[in-house]
Formats: structure tokens, C-alpha cells, sequence
């Protein structure tokens, strides 16, 4: 593929619901340009875009793909984007390093949830609909238009419709220049428009107009006097309005039928905007980075400025770091073109960089820039995990490091308290989707556990006990004796205090009885949680001026402050957490209702523009599956942040029950 100048590319993203025919509209976009000789199908997982294993095999698009063609002179880049919410960082990844967003729409099922929030993040952008799927049982093109208008609020312009619909469906007029392409043996031909159409089309046609004339006022002045606007002077105020956002063409079709599909074409390549590429040396933005077990890190980028050149070296301005560049690539789907050089405008492919992840800039090493990054939505579903064999643990290193690379919408943690792996994403099908790359790509498989939630033990009473550990053992022997006082300290973790009179202990063995004490801390006398929230007082004790040793006052401190904890009413605590949930004002009746069977308390609530604000408090261990529960109750339309609030006090009956598993698990662990 050659080089194109910034004004005869295109670069469009293709957004919309899972299931609207995203990648077979694309795949007959790449068939009508001759970037490929036969169409591929979603279902045998033969389509350019999807050419993952894990999509071939779910027949769902998971990662964005880069497929370019060529049309009338123009190179089109567009950006296969996935349609469930669970990957919804790939679409805002797309959309920042396009022009544009191509919804696609289903004609029978209309706009679903996606498509509605997608819509939000493209408020500033050219958008054009496709309402796909017209040969559909139930498909009915005006409900959708109606549906749009209703849910948006937008100037929606159709510029094709369709003549018949299900099964009757058999082609579409180009509103526009006033011609029907209906469908044959051979394909599309052209012919007149059917008379049942000539007012619908007629309508339209003078809303195609009016979108023209509003763009320049000297259209408006025209179009208000009556006299009829030039075919260039409609073509140009399109042009500008579509650039500016003022309205949103309506196309339509069926993709798998190759109905509409090159009046979409001849549209993009007349109407929608080109990149405005700003002057200067090389500054391009990375976008999305793939670990591939053959060719290595791929970074997907587009280039805003100057000329990215093969055998370059470049830097990554984001963490001021120089890369060598060695080959760049144009990329349809999996198959990599390469090229002297990516100019400004387009997008391509950069292979083995050793410091570069996505959202990274890479400049001109004498012309530092940070391009603004992407706005990646924050994940929140964990899981636990570990290496199902012995000995595998390396390669589930391995293979964590590099999807935290692959993936700006995962977390990877090491919990220390529970000595778990927590991997965090958007939802099960993503972490579904991880667990199987790590043995496709990575040859190590992994188990997922059930979460443990970090529990801790206090104490909500004081009390005063005695520690002494004498031992003799022949020759020398051991001798400590202490008394401690116990308490409650809400607002500290621990504190260690001496008042010894007298010298009744010495005061070179205090810090062998604070870190006697430390250590008891690690385990509870409940449930085998960490102990916090107290102060230890060391106020008494005897010494044996030969048998003393720090050893024997370390072990003496641990028994005392154990048999203190039973002493002085000891509770398990849990982890509760600040929660904020977003949603439309039609849920949050049920949003509310389903936080207090979680135990939570409601804080307050606000409207935060579209939707409304539900603040409250939730305890971890309620709150574990809440993302798998919020989109269940909301249809997909709620979001919420969860951050660690504070330890409160476990309810007596749940306590119980935490308290008798963990003596199960001790108990079991022990005949073992």
C-alpha cells in the first residue's frame, strides 16, 4: 500500500453494540474497494478483522483491528472495534486516533446500550450511522430513525432508505442523487426510485439540503430566499457540518448482503473529514500494544506530526527513553505491509520496541512533546489466581508482566496480607478471555480462587497478663518475665510503650519485647487475621542476671500479648469500602435496594448530568462481584468506583461463621 498525504486519508472508527454487524460491515468494505476477493463470515472465523484465536472461536470481536482499503483515490482507515462493555477500552483507544465513528445499528434490535454509551464519548466528533441488518426478521429503518432522534436528540439525516425490509428487503435509494440500487444475481444495479418511495425520498432529500445550507450563512441566506444551492455549495456545507458535528448522516444496508455498502463507501470518501495534522516534527501516539508470541511487542500508533521513518531512532517522550525504530508496517487484520515510512495523518504498526506501551509518545528525540493520552476506564472485577502446576510460577510471571503491557484496562497486584494474585478487569469475559491466552500464548495454566478478603482482629477491651518463659536446659538456660497491659488504640495501628520501675526489666531487652509482641500480631486468636489497633504497654516483669536473653523476652512478650488478646474481648474487622455508583434515574430505586441487602449505607445521592450519583458505604466482602450485579440490575448501564474506606467491625453472626471456616481450614491444613 502506498504513501498517502494527510488530505486523501481517512480515519473512521467502527463503533456500536456487540452484535450489530460491525466486522461484516468492514469485510464488505474491504470487498467493494478489492483489498479482498470473496467475503469472509463472523460465524467461520474467516473475517479480516477478527483474526484472533479467541475471536474466531467466540465469533466476537475482542481486540481493535486496523483494516485499511482504498477507494476513489483516498486510503480509509478503519478501526474494527469489539461491541461488549467488557472491552470498551479498545473503542476509547480507537476513537482517540481517528476523525470520526461509523455506528452500526441493528435494524431489528435498534439502539442498545452500547451504542448509547459510546455515543457519550463521541460528543465531539463526526458521527455517521449505518443501520445494518435491513434483511432482518422485525427490521423497520423508521422505528430506528425514530429511536435515534428519541435517545440522542440529535439532527439525524437519512441520506439512503431502504426499499423493503425482512424479508422483503431488496435493495436502497441514494437520497441524495435520487437512484435505487437494488439487489440481483450479479449484485447491486442501479435503476430509478420506486414510486411508493418518491415522497419519503423527496422529504429527505430536502433535509440532506437543509443540513448543507446551515453550515455557512451565505447557504442559509440561499436556501432561505428559495433559490436552490449548487451541487458543490451542498457538497461543501455537508463537508463542514459533518466536521463540525451540526447533524448525523443516516446510511443503510446489509452487509452480509452487500446491500448499501458502496454508497457508504462513495459517502466517506465525499463527506467526511480529512486528518488535520498539525505542523512540525514527528509526535505520534501510541494506541494499543499487542504481546504476540512470534513477532514480539506490537505497538499500534498514529502519527499527528512529521514523518515516522524505518531504521530511526525516536524518543518516547512519556518515559524519556530512546527507541530504535527498526521496521514500520502498514497492517490489514494480521497481515503486516511493510514501508519506508508512516506520514502524518496515518496509522501503523511498530514491532519489537523495548520500552513503549500504550498511551506512550514517540517524538523527535531535539523536539520533545507529550501528546495527551487515552482515558482508559478504571476496572473493577478481581480475581484471584495461581499456577494450577508446581513450578509454573515463573511463566505466570511471565505472563502477567506482558498483560499488563497488552492490556491499559487490567491490574495486576500481589495482595500481601493474603498472599494472593488479583488480577482486576472490567468482567468475566475479559478475565475470561486472559486465563485462556496465558495457555495459548504462554503454555501456563492457571486456577482461579475464590478472593480472600483481608480481615483483621482487634480488641475492644483492656486487659493485664503475664508472660514468663524460664527454661533449663543443662549449663545455661533462658529466663523472661514480663507483664503487659493491652488496649484499645482506635486511631493508631500499634504503639509500644515502656513504664518500668526500678529496672525490673532491663532496658536492652524493650525492643527484644515490642518485637515479640510484632510478631504475635501477625496472627489473631479469632480467625488467624493480623491484630490492629492496639497498645501494648510493657509496665513489669523480672530478670535472670544469667538465664536473661533477648530470646527468652521476645517469646515471653508473644505469650503474654496472645493471652491478652483472648483476655480483652477480642472482634474480627473487615475491610469496608467508599463506593460511588453512577446510573439512570430508572434504576436507582433497585440500586439502592440491592446496596442494603449488601449491608451498605447509603450516604446520599445527587444528578451528575444524564444520571444520578448514589454514594455509599460497603463492606469488601459484600462488594466482590458487585460489577458482575450492577450490570445485571442496570441492563449495562450503570459504573461505579470503589476505594478502601476503613475497618469496622464484623455483625457477631457473620463473625461466626468467618471464625468457624478459618478453624475448618486450620484443621484441615494440619492433618495434611
Amino acid at each position: 500500500m502506498k504513501g498517502y498525504a494527510a488530505e486523501k486519508i481517512r480515519n473512521v472508527a467502527v463503533v456500536g453494540h456487540g452484535g450489530t454487524g460491525k466486522t461484516s460491515l468492514v469485510e464488505a468494505l474491504l470487498f467493494n474497494t478489492g483489498a479482498i476477493n470473496r467475503l469472509g463470515r463472523v460465524e467461520d472465523g474467516t473475517t479480516t478483522a477478527d483474526y484472533h484465536p479467541e475471536e474466531a472461536k467466540r465469533g466476537i470481536t475482542i481486540h481493535t483491528s486496523i483494516v485499511p482499503c482504498e477507494f476513489e483515490g483516498l486510503k480509509l482507515n478503519f478501526l474494527d472495534t469489539p461491541g461488549y462493555s467488557d472491552f470498551i477500552g479498545e473503542v476509547k483507544a480507537a476513537l482517540r486516533v481517528v476523525e470520526g465513528a461509523l455506528f452500526t445499528v441493528c435494524a431489528a434490535a435498534g439502539v442498545e446500550v452500547q451504542t448509547e454509551i459510546i455515543w457519550d464519548y463521541t460528543a465531539e466528533m463526526p458521527r455517521v450511522v449505518f443501520v445494518n441488518k435491513l434483511d432482518r426478521e422485525n427490521a423497520n429503518f423508521e422505528q430506528v430513525l425514530q429511536s435515534l432522534s428519541e435517545k440522542f436528540g440529535a439532527n439525524f439525516v437519512p441520506f439512503m432508505v431502504p426499499v423493503g425490509a425482512a424479508e422483503n428487503f431488496r435493495g436502497v435509494v441514494d437520497v441524495l442523487n435520487g437512484k435505487a440500487y437494488l439487489l440481483g444475481e450479479k449484485g447491486e444495479t442501479e435503476g430509478p426510485v420506486p414510486e411508493d418511495l418518491a415522497g419519503a425520498v423527496e422529504k429527505y432529500r430536502e433535509k440532506i439540503i437543509e443540513a448543507a445550507a446551515e453550515a455557512e450563512d451565505e447557504y442559509v441566506m440561499k436556501y432561505l430566499e428559495g433559490q436552490e444551492l449548487t451541487p458543490e455549495e451542498i457538497r461543501a456545507g455537508l463537508l463542514k457540518g459533518l466536521k463540525e458535528a451540526k447533524f448525523v448522516p443516516v446510511l443503510c444496508g446489509s452487509a452480509t448482503k452487500n446491500s448499501g455498502v458502496r454508497l457508504l463507501l462513495s459517502f466517506f470518501s465525499q463527506f467526511f473529514p480529512a486528518p488535520e495534522v498539525q505542523e512540525g516534527p514527528l509526535a505520534a501516539l501510541v494506541f494499543k500494544t499487542l504481546a504476540d508470541p512470534y513477532v514480539g511487542r506490537m505497538n499500534f500508533l498514529r502519527v499527528f506530526s512529521g514523518v515516522l521513518r524505518s531504521d530511526s531512532v525516536v524518543l518516547n517522550s512519556t518515559k524519556q527513553k530512546t527507541e530504535k525504530i527498526g521496521q514500520v508496517f502498514f497492517l490489514r487484520g494480521k497481515n503486516q505491509q511493510p514501508a519506508e515510512s508512516i506520514p502524518a495523518g496515518d496509522i501503523g504498526v511498530l514491532v519489537k520496541l523495548t520500552e513503549t506501551t500504550t498511551g506512550d509518545t514517540l517524538c523527535d528525540k531535539d523536539n520533545p512533546v507529550v501528546l495527551e493520552g487515552i482515558a482508559f476506564p478504571e476496572p473493577t472485577l478481581s480475581i484471584a489466581v495461581e499456577a494450577k502446576s508446581q513450578g509454573e510460577e515463573d511463566k505466570l510471571a511471565t505472563a502477567l508482566a506482558r498483560l499488563v503491557e497488552e492490556e491499559p484496562t487490567v491490574r495486576v497486584a500481589k495482595n500481601t496480607e493474603t498472599r494472593q494474585t488479583i488480577i482486576t478487569g472490567m468482567g468475566e469475559t475479559q478475565l475470561d478471555m486472559i486465563l485462556e491466552r496465558f495457555k495459548r500464548k504462554f503454555g501456563v495454566e492457571v486456577e482461579q480462587k475464590p478472593l480472600k478478603i483481608p480481615y483483621r482482629e482487634t480488641i475492644r477491651a483492656e486487659a493485664k497478663v503475664e508472660g514468663k518463659y524460664k527454661k533449663q536446659t543443662g549449663g545455661r538456660g533462658q529466663y523472661g518475665h514480663v507483664w503487659l497491659k493491652v488496649e484499645p488504640l482506635p486511631d493508631e495501628e500499634f504503639r509500644f510503650q515502656e513504664e518500668i520501675f526500678g529496672g525490673a526489666v532491663p532496658n536492652q531487652y524493650f525492643p527484644a519485647v515490642e518485637k515479640g509482641v510484632r510478631e504475635a500480631m501477625s496472627e489473631g486468636v479469632l480467625a488467624g487475621y493480623p491484630v490492629t489497633n492496639v497498645s501494648v504497654t510493657l509496665y513489669d516483669g523480672s530478670f535472670h542476671p544469667v538465664d536473661s536473653s533477648e530470646l527468652a523476652f521476645k517469646i515471653a512478650a508473644s505469650m503474654a500479648f496472645k493471652k491478652g488478646l483472648q483476655q480483652a474481648k477480642p472482634v474480627l474487622l473487615e475491610p469496608v469500602m467508599e463506593v460511588e455508583v453512577l446510573v439512570p434515574e430508572t434504576f436507582v430505586g433497585d440500586v439502592i435496594s440491592d446496596l442494603n441487602t449488601k449491608r451498605g449505607r447509603i450516604l446520599g445521592m445527587e444528578p451528575a448530568g444524564k444520571v444520578t450519583r448514589i454514594r455509599a458505604m460497603a463492606p469488601l466482602a459484600e462488594m466482590a462481584r458487585y460489577a458482575i450485579d450492577l450490570k445485571s440490575m442496570t441492563q449495562g448501564r450503570g459504573s461505579f468506583q470503589m476505594r478502601f474506606s476503613s475497618y469496622e467491625e464484623v455483625p457477631a453472626q457473620i463473625a461466626d461463621k468467618i471464625i468457624k471456616k478459618a478453624q475448618e481450614e486450620k484443621a484441615a491444613a494440619g492433618e495434611k
